[in-house]
């Protein structure tokens, strides 16, 4: 089959398509993990991180009413900004369809969401009266 000469030839170019198992795997960048096994794992850490990461930074406080106006839309642009980051390379590294990394995502990710929800619902549970002083203060 003749190709045109103004067409570019992307032959080496292999995109996989469905879920597979494998260490043999580009995530992320050209080169990365380099079909080793040592940096696969590594990758694997770095994605459940990234996605642990993601939970906590989307769960937590922005919004602070004691910062000035422009510093705290400052602050907060930037916080969202790293956490959108975050969030798509989380996104295109499951988008390598490699089972391994897909698992650590939806770890990284329900693992994360846990972490925030057991530290809130563990601060709520704090004894406090009506008034919001310390139910052990003899003073009551």
């Amino acid at each position: 089959m003749d190709m045109p000469h103004d067409m570019p030839m992307v032959m080496n170019m292999v995109m996989k398509m469905n879920f597979y198992w494998g260490k043999d795997v580009t995530i992320l960048f050209k080169g990365w993990p380099d079909n080793n096994l040592g940096m696969y794992i590594l990758s694997l850490f770095f994605v459940f991180f990234m996605a642990f990461g993601v939970e906590i930074m989307s769960m937590g406080p922005i919004m602070m009413n004691k910062r000035p106006i422009a510093g705290g839309l400052i602050q907060d642009g930037i916080y969202y900004s790293v956490r959108m980051v975050l969030v798509y390379f989380v996104m295109l590294a499951v988008m390598s369809f490699n089972i391994g990394i897909f698992i650590v995502a939806i770890l990284g990710h329900g693992l994360g969401y846990c972490f925030v929800k057991f530290r809130k619902l563990a601060s709520a549970d704090s004894p406090t009266d009506t008034t919001g002083s310390n139910a052990s203060d003899p003073k009551v």
